[in-house]
């Protein structure tokens, strides 16, 4: 649910059906930030394209690091709805004490470096991106990250900035049965 006029899959024709039916078959259900798109139905199928290749798609990331970015930048934008997704998603992946770090993004210095460098920069970038330098790239090669890997942390920080003020813009609720239960989430 939103503040603006979404169309429910029974009442979805056409090309949005077709989409409704794509995602349910992928993931199992429709997710209410996509269901929000359902006034443009191209938009719906980009935005879904590009969230399966940024957190499915092959990358140096692991799905944790993915999806820690995706609860730290979601926790610094104040944004409920992908806190809460991203971090039930997370929550497959690390334990209770990481997991309440990063989203109250106290005490990142503790996480492992790897870890700690990835949320520190895509913290950075989502609260101060006038002030990133080249030498915070350093930071994360210092700890294995690649170029290829550098650029999918700033497209997975990018991207969820995007979300974020769609859920945000659009008051897209959540509720605990739609945050759980999608398929393909490892």
């Amino acid at each position: 649910m939103s503040w603006i006029a979404e169309i429910d899959e029974a009442e979805a024709g056409g090309r949005l059906a077709e989409i409704y039916g794509e995602l349910i078959e992928k993931r199992g259900k429709v997710a209410n930030i996509l269901k929000v798109h359902s006034l443009n139905p191209e938009a719906m199928s980009d935005h879904t394209s590009l969230y399966m290749t940024l957190m499915f798609g092959k990358s140096g990331l692991s799905r944790a690091e993915r999806e820690s970015i995706a609860v730290v930048v979601s926790a610094t934008n104040e944004c409920p709805y992908c806190v809460n997704h991203h971090a039930h998603a997370l929550s497959r992946y690390i334990k209770d004490d990481t997991l309440n770090m990063l989203i109250e993004a106290d005490g990142l210095e503790a996480l492992e470096p790897r870890l700690s460098n990835i949320v520190r920069h895509a913290e950075k970038l989502t609260s101060a991106p006038g002030a990133m330098t080249e030498s915070d790239l350093g930071e994360l090669r210092a700890v294995g990250l690649e170029d290829k890997d550098i650029l999918d942390i700033t497209l997975i920080v990018a991207y969820f900035n995007f979300v974020n003020r769609i859920a945000l813009g659009l008051g897209v609720d959540y509720s605990e049965d739609e945050v759980a239960g999608y398929r393909n989430d490892s």
